[in-house]
Order: structure tokens, then sequence, then C-alpha cells
């Protein structure tokens, strides 16, 4: 059964609805409209299969509360039911605990009406309700995944099964105050009780469907095992945005029950294998090879610095400033554009002026990001190709920049553009700093891939230049006049060369440094990232000396004097870009006002 609250239409007149239906007469609210004597209801915020929830200000207090209002079923009156049973069973489960990823509860009671609960109220979306509009990042799903589970240890160490953890019960709060509590859990009003009896009787079966362990399903007891199967089941649908349990309708649903789900890593292969690992093992349909929410936080936390940011809308520990939108379309057709009118001075005489040419294909890559690109490189490299006079060597070489980045970052059309930092970064003594911008990328693989192309574009940015930017000059490198013409010449004098001079084992040294950056310069702690960034920068460029010390057949060497400034810039960058951000101090703006979209 459903218990989360949903925004409701037009509500009816009290005096018109009859007991049971969301909320109490007016004349079981006193001649004050008042509930237990304090608590007067102001508006109706959701409702559940078991009752509503209610904006309340507590008038001792004067404060505003959540008002969860069981209506008693009609003839119940005072006598203990059902209802009563579940009120009851509410309280004292949610009154043994306390803890910033669970819903505070205040006080209980009833009337000949209905019974109540009063809790804090949290001005904040469901977890439902940002999957629905895909409002979440992987390390935003990582960061709720960690505080529900503590949640659920601290709900476990009390001896208090949740059995009904879903999305529509996890509220995310506008303003969290700490990391422990970005993520709240709500409605522990089917939980049961360790050692005592459960809620139903043998065989009833209570909980919503979709996110039931095959043992609560069967009716059978439930443990801490169950209530970690359904917060794997929420991670895992968070992460892929589909749930693999969830079928057409209540039976097929029924029918996958208790069925060995695929792999996550099958449907996201970029994700840590970490956090593949302790997501699958969680969702094991025999309790006990689960493992324990230990190990779920063990994968959660080894993955979070390695997950994307991208698409993240909370202001979770330390929120990031709101990007702009069309930012990253915007950047990537600058760059683009760039490199048109870079373009247009390597070979035949072009057809229209280069700003011409560059308006247009900034244009298109704005417009459409990956086809953009696609199709201005094969319009490049064919007018290189074919154009008076022809340049066949010439196109090769570019066609072996361009035609990497799709390959490289294949559903990441805006960075395609990103690897033409690294030559620009090299004419100035710089290029050792690619590693820092490449860092910044979302995912592990996208850093890693981005540090290679760095590479591979500063060699080719040597061969067509002729001269050394940051790697040796290699033998046979002969200038772009010598092989501009002849597919032939170009493999020979340009790409071989570019082969040679260590682009490859450059791009792994780039590549590795890429993907630790985010774990030594975190953003939390600027001491702490001062070290890390000075270790970072000193490690690259050693390694970077280390890799191509035999290979310095020339000028241009990584062990030149300009080493020692290059890794001062890489540290320097690489704390710009990661305390780019508001502070942790300040992330906080004026308290939103409370609307209907506030959760209990």
């Amino acid at each position: 059964m459903d218990t989360s609250p949903t925004l409701p239409g037009p509500s009816a007149p009290a005096s018109r609805r009859p007991p049971g239906t969301g909320g109490p007469r007016p004349e079981a609210t006193g001649e004050r409209g008042l509930v237990l004597g304090r608590y007067r209801l102001v508006r109706r915020l959701g409702a559940g299969g078991f009752g509503a929830v209610w904006l309340g200000h507590d008038e001792r207090l004067d404060r505003e509360v959540a008002v969860k209002v069981v209506p008693r079923a009609p003839g119940e009156a005072l006598r203990a039911g059902p209802g009563s049973d579940r009120a009851q069973r509410e309280a004292l489960a949610a009154a043994r605990l306390n803890h910033p990823a669970v819903v505070t509860l205040y006080e209980a009671g009833a009337d000949d009406d209905a019974h109540y609960l009063i809790s804090e109220l949290v001005g904040g979306p469901t977890l439902a309700e940002l999957m629905a509009v895909g409002a979440l990042s992987d390390r935003d799903v990582a960061r709720i995944g960690l505080a529900l589970v503590g949640a659920l240890e601290h709900a476990h160490g009390r001896r208090v099964i949740h059995r009904d953890v879903k999305p529509q019960n996890v509220i995310v709060p506008d303003r969290p105050h700490e990391p422990a509590a970005v993520a709240k859990l709500t409605d522990f009003g089917i939980a049961r009780l360790v050692g005592d009896d459960p809620l139903t009787r043998t065989g009833d079966v209570v909980g919503t469907l979709a996110y039931m362990a095959p043992e609560q399903a069967e009716g059978r007891r439930v443990g801490p095992e169950a209530d970690l199967y359904a917060l794997a089941l929420v991670l895992y649908e968070a992460l892929v945005g589909d749930h693999p349990v969830r079928g057409a309708g209540p039976a097929a649903t029924a029918r996958r029950l208790g069925a060995v789900l695929p792999s996550l890593g099958r449907a996201r292969r970029d994700l840590p294998p970490s956090l593949v690992t302790a997501i699958d093992r969680g969702l094991r349909p025999a309790p006990e090879e689960r493992g324990t929410l230990a190990d779920l936080r063990a994968g959660l936390e080894a993955a979070e610095s390695g997950l994307s940011d991208e698409g993240g809308t909370l202001p979770l520990v330390r929120p990031r400033r709101r990007p702009i939108p069309g930012a990253g379309r915007l950047a990537a057709g600058v760059a683009a554009g760039a490199l048109a009118a870079v373009a247009t001075t390597l070979g035949p005489l072009p057809v229209a002026s280069a700003p011409a040419v560059s308006a247009a294909v900034g244009a298109l890559v704005v417009a459409l990001p990956r086809l953009g690109w696609l199709g201005a490189t094969a319009t490049t490299v064919g007018w290189l190709a074919v154009g008076a006079p022809a340049s066949p060597g010439l196109a090769l070489v570019v066609a072996a920049g361009l035609l990497a980045c799709p390959l490289g970052l294949p559903r990441a059309g805006r960075l395609w553009s990103a690897p033409a930092a690294a030559p620009l970064l090299g004419l100035v003594g710089l290029a050792s700093a690619f590693p820092a911008l490449a860092g910044q990328a979302p995912t592990v693989r996208r850093r890693a891939a981005l540090g290679a192309l760095g590479a591979w574009w500063l060699a080719l940015g040597q061969a067509l230049l002729g001269r050394g930017l940051y790697l040796p000059v290699a033998p046979g490198l002969l200038p772009r006049a010598e092989w501009h013409g002849s597919l032939v010449a170009a493999a020979r004098h340009a790409l071989w060369p570019a082969v040679q001079g260590g682009a490859p084992v450059l791009a792994l040294v780039w590549a590795a440094g890429a993907v630790v950056l985010p774990v030594l310069v975190r953003g939390r702690w600027l001491a702490a990232d001062l070290v890390g960034a000075g270790a970072w920068a000193a490690g690259l460029a050693a390694a970077g000396a280390a890799a191509t010390a035999g290979l310095a057949h020339g000028h241009g060497s990584a062990t030149s004097t300009g080493a020692v400034l290059a890794a001062v810039a890489a540290a320097g960058l690489a704390l710009l870009l990661r305390w780019r951000g508001p502070r942790a101090t300040a992330r906080y703006g004026p308290e939103p006002p409370l609307d209907a979209a506030s959760r209990w």
C-alpha cells in the first residue's frame, strides 16, 4: 500500500466530509479549531492510504508543525481497532528514533474522530518527485543513500524495522543543516518493533509491493535485510531511471518478486565497480546473502568522489553554484567556432571569411552539440582533402584529432572541443596544467578520456607546428609543407613521430592524473587541499618527466626549466576550479517560503 502524501486537488469543505475521509470534523477540533488542545490545522498538504498530512501551527510554542491525521473507521469511536493499533505503533516506533535523517516526532494523541501524530515540518520535495524530473546527479544519489543508510542503521540499532522504504517516503530538505540530513526518512507507521508481535496477523503483507523484499511479500517475518533490499532498490532506480521489479500491473510486479535482478552494471557501465557490487549484493533474493548496511555504506563512500555531479540541483554538503542554463552548450559552441577559425588558416582558401565560418560552426554546435561537431568535422576534413589546393595529408592529421573526441567521449558532445586547450597551454609553456582541467569532468571515465585526448592533441599540435610544446620532438618530424599533400607522407612524418614522441605514455600519465585529482583535492578543507594539490602537481610533473626522459631526441622535453612553473600552475588551477563555488559557511540563502510542496 502506498502511504506517501500526494498533493490533492481542492478539498471539499470539512463540514461536508464524512468521518475517515482526510481530517477531523469541525466539532472534533474544539471551538477554537484546535486538535489535542494546541495544534491548529491550517491547510492540508497531502493524503495517503491511511490519512492526511496537514500544515499545523503549535499555539503553545508558536511554531509550524506537520499533523498526520489517521481517521477512525466509521463506528470505531474510542474503542481499540486497526486504526488505533497503527497510530500507536507508529508513535512508539518513531519515538525511539532521534537521527538527522529521520523525521522527528513531537507528540501523538487521539480524540473521538482521529489519531494525530505531530512532527517537525520539513520543507522539500520527495525523492520520488526529484527522480521524476531528473533533478539528481549520481553524486546526489550517493549522498542521499548515505543519509538513508545512517537512518536505517539508527533505527535497526533501536530494534525498529521500517518495512516501507521507497522514494515517496524520503524527503530531500531544501535546507539540510549537515551531510547526514540531506534526506529524511518518513512514515514508520508500518514499522515492526523487533521482538514485538507484528502489526498484522501472520501471513498478512504490509508495505509497497514494488519495493518489498521477497520474504516480506511472502508474509514471513522480516528483519533489517528487508530494509536493505528496499534501499538498494531505491538507489538502483534513482541511478538507472527505471525500476527493475515494477511491472505493468500488480500481478506482473508480483511475478517478478524473488527473481534475480539484472546487474546495475549492465544498465550503467560507467558506475564504479564498488557501487555496482554493493547494490547488486543488496538486491539478492536470499536475505542472508545481502550483506549489511555497512557493506552498502562502504560501497557508496568508495564511489562518491568519482561519481558525476552533472545534472545535480541539491544543496548538499557544499552546493555548487547554480549552473547557467545552456552554459555548457554555449562554451562548446564558442570552442568549436574557434577551432573552425583556426582550421581555415591551415588548408585551401576558404569559401567564406573566418568569422563567418566560426559563427556558423559555433551556432550549429550550440543547437546540436554532437551532430553539429560531427557535421563540422566531416565538412572540414572533406574541404582539406579536396579543396584547391588539395591537402589530403593535412586532412588525415586533422581527422586523427577531431574524430578521436567522439570515440573517446561518445556521450559528452559538450567536451569534444576541450582537448584543444592542451596545445594552447603548451604554447605558453603550461601544457602540464591540462590534467587539472580534465580532472573537473564528472565521471572517472570522462576524466581519463579527456586527459588522454589532451595528450594526443598536444602531440598533433606539435606535428602541425613542427616544434615541441611539451613532448620531445621525435626524429622524422618534418615541417607541414613537406607532408600536407600526401597521405603516406603525413602518416610517416607527422602521425608516426607523434607516437614516437611519447604521446601514448603521456596519455596514460595525464589520464591517471585527471582520475585521481578529485580524490586529492575535494573542496572541503583548504589546508588539506593545498597539500593534496601540491602533491598531485609534483607527482604529475615527475611522472611526465620520467615517462618522456628516454625520448628526448630534441628540444621540448618535459624536463625543461618551465616544468616547475607548469607544476605550480597545475596546482593553482586545480585549487581554483575546486574552490570556485560559495563556501560551506555561507552556503544557504534566506529561508524559502513554505508552500504546498512541503512534506512531512
